[in-house]
């Protein structure tokens, strides 16, 4: 159990970063230059000039980071799946939890569920250091 709850912490630690510094950082940066944005938006902010070194780093963090996020998401989720069948969770925790993995900053409040049900629950299954 406790090497399962590793691998769920830290993947969800992984994605939850990477998604906050997608969302928050890269988004921004490459989208906020006053024109419409996805057709869904008719202006954003401007925040940065088109064609700017910053918008260049932004399309690079969204290309780069928004392709690893979407990958390691996978891994996330098989790891959160696999936690939740040994730790023999309910539907619907096992759903609040995966889904939880796509909203920046909620990502981190569901690994702390998680992972105090798994001690509260498992206690005597987890190693003493992983405590």
């Amino acid at each position: 159990m406790s090497g399962a709850l590793f691998r769920y912490r830290f993947m969800a630690t992984v994605v939850g970063v990477l998604l906050v510094v997608l969302i928050l950082v890269g988004v921004p940066l490459a989208n906020f230059d006053g024109t419409g944005m996805w057709q869904v938006f008719s202006s954003t902010p401007g925040l940065v000039t088109p064609g700017s070194d910053a918008q260049e780093v932004g399309e690079a963090i969204t290309l780069y980071l928004g392709t690893a996020h979407g990958w390691l998401y996978m891994i996330f989720l098989v790891t959160a799946f696999w936690l939740s069948r040994l730790a023999d969770w309910d539907l619907r925790f096992t759903a609040t939890t995966l889904l939880c993995g796509t909203i920046p900053l909620l990502s981190f409040w569901a690994e702390r569920r998680a992972t105090a049900r798994i001690r509260a629950e498992h206690a005597s299954e987890l190693d003493p250091s992983s405590a």
